[in-house]
């Protein structure tokens, strides 16, 4: 994670920021905070990067790389506001005993677009990541792929549109909002996942699939509450947070999270 020191909207690379709008620094630092205190109160955790001044959006590290089985897949930024972000966070895995860092020549924005089921890696494009990355990711993490095409700008990452609740199940659980994904995309998610949670627009609209679950706790959006409702059916435990703020900029719970496997 890291903090929200230098946090403002100053551009708009998504449909969700608004420069015109007032931002409070303080109290999006307060809400990471919140999250990162979530976390660790659930038993987890949490490694920090320095923030860096004149790179605002640099609090939402999902966007900068993709660890599996400890093999690092660093992040080409499509917007070039954001674009210095990347070698931070290798400098970072450098740093901390990671080896296995390869930086990608195609554009892919990490764990925005790339989620990690246990079996296979969903990847999306549409928005941000090129095509091309999928393969890349494939070849570079040695895990089989799947493309999935993104359709609404609302939700320009795979990461406000799907979300895994259980990586380490026999079958893999997720929860998704169909109507962010192309018909074909559509049916390849219910192939692969015919039991999965559905989400509402309602559900999408607040963020609440840019959630992160640890097989058990979902950690998601205060204003999600109908989706809360259905993943403690499925036997989950929903965590509320308050991320407001960080939303101005498009980002959630997961957003700021980049998952450290292996």
């Amino acid at each position: 994670m890291c903090p929200p020191t230098y946090f403002t909207v100053e551009y708009s690379i998504n449909p969700w920021m608004d420069p015109s709008k007032p931002v409070s620094t303080e109290l999006a630092v307060a809400q990471w905070t919140e999250l990162k205190e979530t976390y660790e109160r659930l038993g987890h955790k949490v490694e920090l990067i320095d923030a860096q001044p004149g790179l605002p959006d640099m609090v939402f590290a999902a966007n900068s790389g993709t660890v599996i089985d400890g093999r690092v897949l660093g992040s080409r930024f499509r917007a070039p506001q954001r674009a210095a972000e990347a070698d931070h966070f290798r400098r970072w895995f450098l740093e901390h005993s990671y080896r296995a860092v390869v930086m990608p020549t195609r554009t892919n924005e990490a764990e925005g677009d790339f989620t990690w089921t246990g079996q296979l890696l969903l990847a999306g494009t549409g928005f941000r990541t090129d095509p091309a990355a999928h393969a890349e990711a494939q070849e570079v993490l040695g895990v089989p792929v799947v493309s999935l095409q993104l359709v609404d700008p609302r939700f320009y990452h795979l990461d406000v549109a799907l979300f895994v609740l259980d990586d380490q199940a026999e079958r893999p659980q997720v929860c998704y909002y169909p109507e962010a994904f192309s018909a074909g995309s559509q049916r390849v998610l219910r192939r692969l996942f015919p039991d999965a949670v559905l989400a509402t627009a309602t559900d999408a609209e607040c963020l609440g699939l840019n959630a992160v679950s640890d097989g058990r706790n979902v950690v998601l959006p205060v204003e999600a509450t109908a989706l809360a409702d259905r993943l403690a059916e499925r036997g989950f435990e929903p965590v509320f947070v308050d991320i407001s703020e960080l939303r101005k900029s498009g980002g959630g719970p997961k957003c700021c999270t980049m998952e450290l496997r292996g």
